[in-house]
């Protein structure tokens, strides 16, 4: 009977090692989750900054367009800093650059005149172009 038992022990195989990747996996999903995440959020606050630029853009375009005219000198100063804010693309800085010229008569006088025509027009084009682009 001893014999037989020695037999069936000489046919039992030694344990095996299973390949165990669950480790691996485990921190691939780790590190995948966190990047999924991280680029979603890079996009989202990407788009909510390009929509606050707009926004801002749309703010400078209100300021231009309310402007009174009556206090030149005061209107001069305003116009130059909301146009220069507006002034992002090349149509727009080489009329910015025109307009600066003309409404610098304006600025560093004591007393100054009224807004001539020319320059209003000028203005007028700039707020226009600004407009469509926004």
């Amino acid at each position: 009977m001893d014999n037989n038992i020695s037999t069936q022990l000489k046919d039992i195989k030694p344990l095996i090692e299973i390949p165990d990747s669950s480790y691996y996996l485990y921190w691939g999903f780790i590190i995948f989750g966190t990047l999924l995440l991280l680029s979603t959020i890079f996009f989202i606050a990407k788009r909510l900054w390009d929509n606050r630029k707009a926004n801002l853009a749309k703010g400078y375009l209100i300021k231009l367009k309310e402007i009174d005219w009556r206090d030149t000198k005061k209107s001069a100063y305003q116009a130059t800093y909301y146009a220069r804010l507006l002034a992002t693309d090349e149509r727009r800085e080489k009329l910015f650059e025109q307009l600066e010229l003309m409404l610098e008569q304006y600025k560093y006088k004591k007393e100054v005149e009224e807004v001539d025509e020319d320059t209003r027009n000028h203005f007028n084009l700039f707020v226009r172009i600004a407009d469509e682009s926004i």
